[in-house]
């Protein structure tokens, strides 16, 4: 039986994820009611503007049955804005924004600076043998990952060498840029494999 994957569709790049699992034999459902949260074998949470997102999320009732979930164990892949929206800490929050959490990490929204410092790179990539394109867009990195949270990612060189832009913990994952961009789909392959062991084991 095929996995259902979630797609968070209040906003952001909803097609662009659902493309590329599709592509990769799960059945993708796009979730904006609290009812269909409870319908999903796993969740994908997009990029977009994370305050925003936020809002929405809060505003169509989704946030305790997503928040429910994920205690639960439900695997989600967050990018971007999702990676946001998985932090259990935001170190630049504003005053009232929250977040589903659920990683132990202190993320710093917009940190490599604003649209016109989106930029592209190379990284490498735990457990992938080729680097992977990496496209950031008004990206956070994480400050701090708990020592729970397993390091999948840093930017290799320039000034922001070092930073933590890709982490796993259990069954999140989280990147700072977006593996929906391009035909590079071996992030969301992985993600599936998490999500078809996670179903396996339940």
């Amino acid at each position: 039986m095929k996995i259902t994957i979630g797609v968070l569709a209040v906003q952001g790049d909803v097609r662009e994820h659902a493309a590329a699992l599709t592509a990769l034999g799960a059945e993708v459902v796009t979730v904006r009611r609290p009812g269909e949260v409870e319908q999903i074998d796993a969740l994908v949470i997009p990029g977009g503007e994370s305050t925003v997102m936020d809002k929405l999320v809060r505003a169509f009732e989704l946030q305790e049955p997503l928040r429910k979930r994920i205690a639960d164990g439900l695997p989600v892949l967050g990018s971007c804005a999702g990676m946001i929206m998985l932090a259990d800490r935001i170190a630049d929050a504003r005053a009232d924004q929250q977040t589903l959490g659920g990683i132990d990490m202190t993320v710093r929204r917009n940190a490599f600076g604003r649209q016109v410092d989106s930029f592209e790179t190379d990284l490498r990539y735990a457990g992938l043998d080729e680097p992977v394109h990496a496209v950031f867009i008004r990206a956070p990195w994480v400050d701090e990952a708990g020592e729970g949270v397993e390091v999948l990612a840093r930017v290799g060189e320039g000034p922001a060498a070092g930073r933590i832009v890709a982490v796993r913990q259990g069954n999140l994952v989280a990147t700072s840029f977006h593996p929906e961009v391009g035909g590079d789909r071996r992030i969301h392959a992985e993600f599936v494999r998490i999500v078809e062991n996670a179903r396996e084991s339940a």
